[in-house]
């Protein structure tokens, strides 16, 4: 059973098809209708009109129209269109148990519980014929398929047939006026129309329903006796042929199967069963846990079968219908009804060529499944469901082709799929063991491998390799080397389908399709919503594949797009050219002609073949939204242009592609103040100053036109844009427009005007208009205001324009690729467009002569504005501007017919030319690749504190380049600035870039913190050290003598951080003489110059003297006479001190100091380090730390993290060659 769609619902008793569409009707215990769409497994409609349970429903074979009968004693007629009930009919007395379309004529026959059954013709909504006979509920009544009957079951334990064939004849309008009368005279003595044929009697218990064979004189009946009763019937009587036995409680509904010779029955026992018609022996049983089933329905034309039960229903097919084939090269092997047959694509020829063995199993379902061929050995492997999965090889014999009557016995095995991977080769998979064994010919193993994955499937993979399928993936496995070559998660793959060059592969799932390469390397995935049924590929790469309903295509980048529709599934055996070759259900060879321009087109552009996309644009018929929206999405709008007459669409792509040109002609035609907006917005980008002016022109946006004026530095225009909001009398415009123009005297006229007379007074005074500010001061008398004292007032106008900007000048370029013969756009737009740029826009405007008005006679032209409104031909329009030749513009942009220009490849910036060339942190830190500046330093010096050289990053940026002003309305020019540059340097070759810090500026700042040192300002001085420290990481020498005075340098700057950060401590130390004597002591173990160290000594001997360590000041004392100090005064302190230390050679505290110890200071802890203790130390400045400090910031650098791995300083090009 192979189960298609499922719906959970309240309990289903009536279910019917569609004759021709995907959808089944099922009507509920609840009084609901549902209409489902079982391919796509969605809810189309319900109808809810019924009162109480609806056991009835059946569809009409042609009209939109289905009935429905329900407990509510009620019959419906009703339109799924319309999506409402037409009419209703009344007559029954109880519950209606069925109902039915007749497949003639305009009847529905319904079975009731009032113990009749009821004909009625629903065209005149009337009753007209009543059969009575049952004497209990009638349970069912149908219409036989061709003849004049009906047959009913009822709980009184008999089937009846009745005869219609009177009704028949006097529905049909007589032929003469004998027949005529006879029938008058009929009616009016009482003539019957339906007459019992036969009862049939023989069931036990009520008989709940009873159904024709479609084409044989059959019936069969099921009933509360648990049996199913099978009668023949013939022109005189009708007998009882058969009894099946094994339903465990009473028997709901049978029928027989259109297309099969079996007899289909469901029962209250919550199982399915399938009997053989023939031998009258259960086939199978599908069995439910909890659900009794009430209903089946066979659809009318399709292999499908649907069953309603307590919870819902399923739609489901008793057995595959996908023929098994195998195509190689020009030809297919495929089976149908038990024979091998052989088609060749190329002659369209169909010969049968042997027998093959249908099992003799009582099971459904055990067809062949797979074939696989060998066509070197000229051997088929056909592999299907019997006994659990088993294969049957045939070696086919050359002559039997045509003949196919040569029976031949095959070599069978159990296990499977099987398939060939040599040309003597097959292997099988043997699920149970989980391992593939691989055979010969003859049937024999050959060898044994097991699998890596549980695969419940194997497919051909190349020779010598499988493709292994589990649940949730799939693998390829090599079996010679028994290993995996590519594995790849899919959903559960059904089919797969390799290309002709065994590149790349298909694989096919219920509701997807991936692809992927020949090593399994994921391409695109595509969803469908509806079940795929199969797929090939054509020569180009492309794959088609078929749902139930379509033909499909699939690009290389997972694009897809319908091909054509379908009336049945198909499956795709091979693609040629157009013509696609596919096997339909029935096994028939079947070759459609399809329309692949689609796919093609967009294939090429795809792999940018475009000399075929301009020639298939020239030729084809390729049009549609569609396309159109394809061709945007992609990026090719101004290919879309060749397709669109629309002019709103063409507006639209003309803006997408930049195509200036095309935009001025379709906002022409469609003259909407939005489009003209939009295009002024589009031109402004480009640069195209006089189409904006244009733009804005149209849609009389003064505003903008004033900006616009401004910015491209148009003053007499400007100066017109002022006369003209002076006639329009807007105020506020007229103030803008005096303000962008800096006229002082109009601003105050118009703050005059207006009566802001204190905003004129305080403009007049600032500005120095002291005889108009007397005047509007004697207007104001005593409102005078008080200007603020002290204040500086700044002046308030617009810079003046240095170049009066026009259009952006314009490259010349090449055409693109599809300029020019492509162009659709008619000559004459170009023409009158040409026609607009050979002038200056705005210049011979009516409102010119605004001057000569005199203020009072303003409404004159207020006048001319409402006529120029409704007149075209004047004012604003195009066609009144005379427009000077154009200078700057190179005339191939004019000439273009089409000016979508490819702009030139802009080259690479010399910014990312310093990066691509060096190593150096400081010459990325100036490109203004930071992170990458960031991270050298972080592997060089192991820095990771940035923010004291975040100032540092920049300033080497900005200096490294500086900023050019080109036009008022073009963006500011960078120019990289370049080290060592001169005026016969090659301009393609770069030069590293210019650094703002230098070595010898290091060297005079270290000078001035020697200085700072000596005068003892130790804070300053500290400042300066670590600037310097800062600082050298950034720093780039030319010769390996400067980086080796760099490192120096580093040790140096190092010692006198160290120091003076301790001498700082100490002097903040109030309470604690202890800790000052140590860290005074400490400082003289710096390695200082000698100046600064005899400072050191003499401060580290006056503290610990002073004390009372004189053991330890003696020992500073005899170090300072050791430098021979030139201060004498300072040789004397010392001398003084070691006489008195060596009375009493005693220290009165403890210290931590021990001098004739040779120990280094933490930089973090301010304690000596002695030798052999051990240490850690900063990367970059190499000061050292007690093992606690490790991985955290070094304290005298502040850069870099203590402890880190780091390759050393970089800072000369010469080390990296």
């Amino acid at each position: 059973m192979l189960t298609k769609f499922e719906t959970k619902s309240n309990r289903v008793k009536g279910l019917s098809f569609h004759p021709k569409r995907p959808w089944i009707l099922a009507s509920l215990h609840s009084g609901v209708i549902q209409l489902w769409d079982y391919r796509m497994g969605t809810l189309i409609d319900r109808f809810d009109e019924h009162d109480g349970p609806v056991r009835g429903v059946h569809f009409h074979s042609s009209q939109p129209l289905f009935v429905s009968g329900g407990d509510d004693y009620k019959i419906k007629v009703w339109n799924y269109k319309l999506h409402r009930c037409l009419f209703t009919l009344l007559g029954h007395l109880d519950y209606i148990r069925t109902v039915q379309f007749h497949h003639e004529y305009p009847w529905i026959v319904s079975a009731s519980d009032d113990q009749t059954i009821r004909i009625w013709n629903w065209q005149s909504r009337t009753c007209i014929s009543v059969l009575t006979g049952h004497n209990h509920y009638v349970m069912c009544a149908l219409f036989h398929p061709k003849e004049d009957l009906v047959v009913s079951a009822s709980l009184d334990q008999t089937v009846r047939v009745w005869d219609i064939g009177a009704l028949r004849k006097k529905t049909v309008a007589p032929a003469d006026d004998i027949m005529r009368l006879s029938q008058m005279n009929a009616d009016f003595f009482g003539g019957v129309d339906a007459v019992v044929k036969y009862v049939l009697e023989g069931h036990d218990r009520g008989v709940n329903w009873a159904s024709f064979h479609p084409t044989l004189p059959l019936i069969v009946s099921g009933a509360d006796d648990r049996q199913l009763k099978l009668w023949r019937m013939n022109d005189t009587k009708a007998w009882e042929v058969d009894t099946l036995r094994g339903h465990m409680n009473n028997v709901s509904c049978v029928l027989f199967h259109s297309r099969q010779d079996i007899i289909v029955s469901n029962s209250e026992d919550r199982s399915i069963r399938v009997w053989d018609a023939t031998k009258r022996t259960g086939l199978q049983t599908f069995r439910r846990e909890h659900d009794r089933f009430w209903i089946l329905s066979a659809h009318p034309e399709m292999n499908l079968l649907a069953a309603g039960h307590d919870s819902g229903m399923i739609v489901f097919k008793l057995e595959r219908e996908r023929p098994a084939f195998s195509v190689s090269g020009d030809s297919m092997y495929y089976v149908k009804d038990r024979f091998l047959r052989f088609y060749e694509f190329s002659t369209q020829r169909d010969s049968q060529v042997i027998p093959i063995r249908r099992p003799g199993s009582s099971n459904l379902n055990q067809g062949a499944k797979t074939l696989s061929y060998s066509p070197t050995e000229n051997a088929v492997l056909i592999g299907s469901d019997t006994e659990g999965g088993s294969y049957e090889l045939y070696i086919i014999p050359k002559d039997s082709f045509g003949r196919g009557d040569t029976v031949q016995e095959a070599k069978r095995g159990i296990g499977g799929p099987a398939v060939f991977v040599a040309r003597n080769r097959f292997a099988v998979l043997e699920k149970s063991t989980n391992q593939v064994i691989v055979k010969n010919l003859k049937n024999e193993i050959v060898k044994k491998s097991a699998l890596p994955i549980v695969a419940d499937a194997i497919f051909y993979a190349g020779t010598g390799n499988l493709l292994c399928r589990a649940e949730d993936r799939v693998i390829i496995f090599d079996l010679q080397q028994r290993i995996i070559v590519g594995e790849l998660q899919t959903p559960f793959v059904r089919y797969i389908v390799w290309s002709n060059d065994m590149e790349s592969i298909a694989l096919l799932s219920k509701h997807s399709i991936v692809i992927a390469n020949k090593k399994l390397v994921h391409q695109c995935t595509l969803h469908e919503t509806i079940r795929v049924k199969s797929g090939a590929w054509d020569d180009n790469g492309v794959f088609i594949y078929t749902t139930l309903n379509h033909i499909k295509y699939c690009l290389p980048n997972g694009d897809s797009g319908i091909i054509r529709t379908l009336d049945i599934p198909v499956y795709i055996t091979k693609v040629y050219g157009n013509t696609i070759h596919c096997l339909d259900r029935d096994g028939k060879n079947r070759a459609i002609v399809v329309d692949a321009t689609e796919y093609v087109f967009k294939l090429s552009l795809l792999k940018k073949r475009y000399d075929q996309v301009m020639s298939m644009i020239r030729s084809s018929e390729l049009c549609g939204q569609a396309m159109i929206a394809y061709l945007q999405q992609k990026g090719f709008p101004e290919v879309a242009l060749h397709f669109v007459k629309d002019e709103r669409t063409r507006f639209n792509l003309a803006l997408g592609s930049g195509n200036i040109q095309i935009a001025v002609a379709s906002a022409k035609e469609i003259d909407e103040k939005d489009h003209w907006y939009r295009l002024g917005v589009e031109a402004l980008r480009q640069g195209n100053a006089g189409i904006v002016e244009y733009a804005y022109q149209r849609t009389k946006n003064f505003e903008r036109l004033s900006f616009l004026y401004l910015v491209t530095g148009n003053l007499d225009k400007l100066f017109k844009m002022l006369k003209i909001a002076e006639v329009k009398n807007d105020v506020m415009g007229q103030f803008h427009n005096a303000l962008y123009l800096g006229d002082i005297r109009e601003r105050v006229k118009i703050l005059e005007n207006a009566g802001h007379l204190p905003l004129a007074y305080s403009t007049a005074v600032i500005h120095g208009l002291h005889d108009i500010a007397e005047h509007l001061a004697a207007e104001l008398g005593d409102n005078v205001p008080v200007l603020p004292k002290g204040k500086s007032p700044s002046l308030l106008i617009p810079p003046t324009p240095i170049i009066c900007g026009g259009d952006w000048p314009l490259l010349r370029v090449m055409r693109g690729i599809f300029e020019g013969g492509l162009d659709n756009v008619g000559k004459n737009v170009e023409e009158e467009y040409e026609e607009a740029t050979d002038a200056d826009w705005g210049e011979d405007l009516d409102i010119v002569d605004v001057d000569k008005i005199p203020n009072g006679d303003i409404s004159a032209v207020l006048d001319d504005e409402e006529a120029h409104e409704e007149n075209e031909e004047e004012g604003w329009d195009l066609e009144d501007l005379e427009l000077p030749p154009e200078i700057d513009t190179p005339k191939t942009a004019s000439n273009a017919r089409s000016s979508v220009f490819v702009a030139p490849t802009p080259g690479m910036p010399v910014s990312q030319i310093w990066s691509q060339k060096s190593s150096l942190a400081a010459e990325h830190a100036a490109a203004g690749n930071f992170d990458i500046a960031m991270r050298l330093l972080s592997r060089q010096l192991g820095i990771k504190n940035f923010d004291p050289l975040r100032q540092l990053f920049l300033d080497l940026h900005m200096g490294s380049h500086t900023y050019l002003r080109a036009f008022s309305t073009a963006p500011v020019l960078t120019v990289a600035i370049e080290r060592g540059w001169s005026e016969s340097a090659t301009p393609n070759v770069r030069g590293p870039p210019a650094l703002v810090f230098k070595f010898s500026e290091l060297e005079e700042k270290l000078k001035v913190g020697y200085k700072a040192t000596t005068q003892g300002k130790f804070a300053d001085a500290l400042r300066l050290f670590l600037g310097i420290l800062h600082t050298i990481p950034l720093i780039v020498v030319d010769s390996r003598r400067e980086v080796d005075e760099v490192k120096e340098l580093i040790i140096i700057v190092k010692e006198y951080v160290l120091g003076l950060k301790m001498e700082i401590k100490r002097k903040e130390l109030k309470g604690d003489p202890v800790r000052q004597q140590e860290l005074a002591a400490y400082f003289t173990h710096c390695n200082l110059q000698i100046p600064h160290l005899r400072l050191a000594l003499l401060n580290a001997m006056s503290v610990c003297y002073k004390a009372g360590n004189l053991n330890t000041a003696a020992n500073f004392a005899r170090r300072l006479l050791e430098t021979n100090p030139s201060v004498e005064n300072h040789a004397k302190t010392a001398r003084q001190i070691l006489q008195a230390a060596e009375k009493n050679m005693t220290d009165a505290t403890q210290l931590n100091y021990d001098f004739r110890n040779p120990f280094v200071v933490c930089g973090g802890t301010y304690v000596p380090i002695y030798r052999g203790q051990k240490d850690v130390s900063c990367p970059y400045c190499s000061s050292r730390f007690v093992p606690d400090h490790e991985g955290k910031i070094c304290t005298v650098c502040d850069l870099a993290v203590v402890g880190s791995d780091a390759s050393g300083l970089l800072c000369s090009p010469t080390q990296i060659r």
